[in-house]
């Protein structure tokens, strides 16, 4: 075998395997989470909530987080209507909200919009709720 066919073969297997060095030397080793996320459960509108943090905009300053954003929750209130009809006690609903936390304790204050209603105006109630970021 020739000199220069020894090098082409050398230096292409060279370009062949350099990628795959370089892609292995950054690949960082993580470990596999089952759930990760924040629940909160808290007060609002002379009633319950319980939410998980939804999308969100996140600032973080180890071990503090703050975020902003939307909180698809489950509202919990019994309806002391004196009509026929009446809503159900679990009512899911899309609120808006500030959620502080610190290592894995969480603070939240949300806000909830409840509809114009034949009774009532249309209007947002502030709760605030205590939770756990996993």
């Amino acid at each position: 075998m020739q000199v220069s066919k020894v090098k082409t073969i050398f230096f292409g297997c060279i370009l062949c395997f350099m990628p795959t060095v370089f892609l292995k030397a950054q690949v960082n080793e993580t470990k596999a989470t089952l759930i990760e996320g924040i629940i909160v459960a808290g007060y609002a509108d002379n009633g319950g909530y319980l939410n998980l943090v939804g999308p969100a905009i996140k600032f973080t300053n180890k071990p503090l987080t703050v975020l902003v954003g939307l909180l698809p929750s489950l509202k919990f209130k019994e309806d002391k209507s004196d009509s026929g009809t009446k809503n159900s006690l679990i009512t899911p609903t899309l609120g808006f909200g500030l959620t502080s936390v610190y290592k894995h304790f969480a603070i939240q204050i949300p806000l909830f919009y409840n509809g114009k209603t034949a009774s009532s105006d249309g209007k947002w109630n502030v709760g605030v709720g205590v939770g756990y970021k996993f």
